[in-house]
């Protein structure tokens, strides 16, 4: 045999060599951990406000319920749209626009000047320490998972005063979710 078949002989597998531990290799399952551990996504419940897209933990989501009629509380807080009664239970009704600097001032509807709420608008009902409460939402746009990659920390200003319950941003592909603390959303 030419020297040069040696060396080929070397290079190439011959049929009876035991091969499993090259396919094992090839395959990315040689026994060795990979350098990264695989990302484990979270669940987010997408919604607008005015326009723009935001998301809670899918956790903290009890129900999504069509706007039922809400009964107006006198000298409530100004975020407190009024009580509702969801199946026999008496929950808060919130919109958090106005802690988001979204609107100035919340809309009537509770009460006699009410005005018929619109068609894609939704009371999201959030699990909070206090107990659950519904919150206004103008439409659900669904569920998104954002692996921890996806994630950035809050703006710098946004995590102080009024606007303190934005605790990050997501990002899929080209649509950004501003992610909120529902405790903090709620809290006057």
């Amino acid at each position: 045999m030419s020297r040069f078949a040696e060396l080929l002989d070397d290079f190439f597998y011959r049929p009876d060599e035991d091969v499993a531990g090259l396919q094992d290799f090839a395959s990315g399952s040689d026994g060795a951990q990979g350098s990264a551990p695989e990302e484990v996504p979270e669940e987010y419940l997408a919604f607008r406000l005015e326009g723009e897209c935001y998301a809670v933990p899918i956790r903290v989501v009890r129900e999504i319920s069509k706007v039922p009629p809400l009964t107006e509380i006198p000298r409530a807080e100004p975020h407190l749209l009024g009580v509702m009664n969801l199946r026999g239970e008496l929950l808060p009704a919130y919109d958090i626009k106005m802690r988001l600097r979204l609107a100035d001032r919340a809309p009537v509807v509770a009460g006699p000047e009410a005005l018929q709420p619109p068609r894609e608008a939704r009371i999201l009902v959030l699990r909070t320490e206090s107990g659950p409460a519904g919150v206004w939402v103008d439409g659900v746009t669904g569920v998104v998972k954002l692996k921890p990659s996806m994630l950035e920390a809050a703006p710098p200003g946004l995590r102080t005063g009024e606007r303190d319950c934005v605790v990050g941003i997501g990002r899929r592909g080209a649509t950004l979710y501003i992610l909120l603390d529902p405790e903090q959303a709620l809290s006057s």
